[in-house]
């Protein structure tokens, strides 16, 4: 607890030393590959009046690397600034659109000692989100396949989200000792009644269907008819939105969530995740699970059980802020927890997690502290405190991007 409040009381004083004009210096790019498998990691289709930008990670679920952000960050930019291209895509290959950060790449640079390498990747994915979420041009991501934790926020910031009946969205980062980042306490913050809250902390599955349902996704179609949807999207002269617009709805399909969808549960969840503190929620999951014999309730309990107790406090507060704040602000936010959670100086939560599901798989992950009850305030704090002028923040050009703020 006192090492707690220190580094806390380190960080605001770092604040005050405007003397100090301290630069941050990133060591060189992990040398995950040769430089030519950057450049295969995103493909590029050049089409008559757009670009898509293909994540090719398969073997991997298109997990995003520091490089395949940068990547994307020069594309995006070049693409912007080109007269000649009015509108932008975003797929992935196999059967992932983009399965979230590559954890166990992080893992391994941290057991390293590489901490500089894991800060530029922070850094490189969260201004491409802000870049995609400020976007000048229409956008479309086709999220066919498995779409978990930043795969969400590199995608759904812009304007149009198409999903299939591959499509599976999640965001499992509280069960890996972690924080839903790139953007998510934004979007997540700002579904219906506490939906945000529920997904965040359970790590619960949306299928296509879902996502339309609760306003994450713009269009829905088959699978077997999105190679469809391409070949309208190549062939498209067009960059007004609101022609790409009806283009995709012609080839939309009208669904709804199926009797067994979270989605009918919305009561339960406004009641049980309306509350303050995950001890409030636990308890009325208990209290509702125990009264209506209810399956769900008894299944998302476990999910919550089985997460890191401090990345669930964490999670909980960085969604009810998210709910007052634009997206640049929560950016500038989750980079310091994210800092916070690779820094280890509260706890090791994010590299047992990714060890104990990912790396050993083990699946019996050593949380530190091991009850929701021992996480205390100081230790949820560090996450959210500014940080100091030795560990700069999170710089957005929001002056140049959104002038009118």
């Amino acid at each position: 607890m006192q090492r707690v409040k220190a580094l806390i009381k380190a960080r605001h004083s770092f604040q005050t030393l405007r003397f100090l004009s301290h630069q941050r210096c990133f060591s060189a790019q992990p040398n995950y590959a040769p430089y030519h498998d950057f450049q295969d990691q995103v493909l590029v289709e050049g089409r008559a009046k757009s670009r898509a930008a293909i994540l090719n990670r398969p073997f991997a679920l298109n997990s995003l690397t520091t490089s395949m952000a940068s990547r994307l960050k020069k594309l995006y930019e070049s693409w912007e600034e080109n007269p000649d291209i009015g509108f932008v895509i975003m797929k992935g290959n196999g059967r992932a659109f983009c399965s979230g950060v590559d954890a166990v790449a992080l893992y391994h640079l941290l057991n390293e000692g590489k901490v500089e390498d894991c800060k530029r990747f922070f850094e490189t994915l969260y201004k491409f989100v802000y870049l995609q979420g400020t976007y000048l041009k229409p956008h479309v991501a086709i999220l066919d396949g498995i779409t978990m934790g930043c795969g969400g926020g590199v995608s759904l910031p812009g304007m149009f989200h198409f999903v299939t009946d591959k499509t599976v969205f999640a965001h499992p980062e509280a069960q890996l000792g972690f924080h839903p980042g790139s953007g998510a306490s934004f979007y997540l913050s700002h579904l219906p009644g506490y939906l945000g809250e529920c997904l965040a902390l359970t790590g619960e599955k949306l299928n296509g269907a879902e996502m339309i349902a609760c306003g994450l996704a713009t269009h829905y179609c088959l699978n077997a008819r999105l190679s469809w949807v391409e070949e309208c999207l190549g062939n498209m002269m067009n960059d007004d939105p609101t022609v790409i617009e009806s283009s995709l709805a012609q080839y939309g399909d009208l669904v709804h969530p199926d009797r067994s969808s979270i989605l009918h549960r919305i009561e339960t969840i406004d009641k049980c995740f309306c509350h303050d503190t995950i001890e409030e929620i636990i308890d009325s999951l208990e209290n509702e699970a125990a009264g209506a014999y209810d399956d769900w309730c008894r299944t998302v309990l476990r999910k919550m059980k089985e997460a890191s107790p401090l990345s669930l406090k964490v999670t909980l507060r960085s969604i009810r802020e998210g709910r007052f704040q634009s997206l640049d602000q929560c950016l500038a936010r989750e980079y310091r927890m994210s800092l916070a959670a690779i820094s280890k100086q509260v706890s090791n939560d994010f590299s047992e997690g990714v060890r104990a599901r990912l790396v050993d798989k083990d699946f019996a992950p050593k949380w530190d502290p091991p009850r929701v009850e021992e996480v205390s305030k100081d230790m949820v704090e560090y996450y959210f405190t500014p940080l100091g002028e030795l560990e700069p923040e999170l710089l957005l050009p929001t002056a140049l991007r959104e002038p009118c703020i």
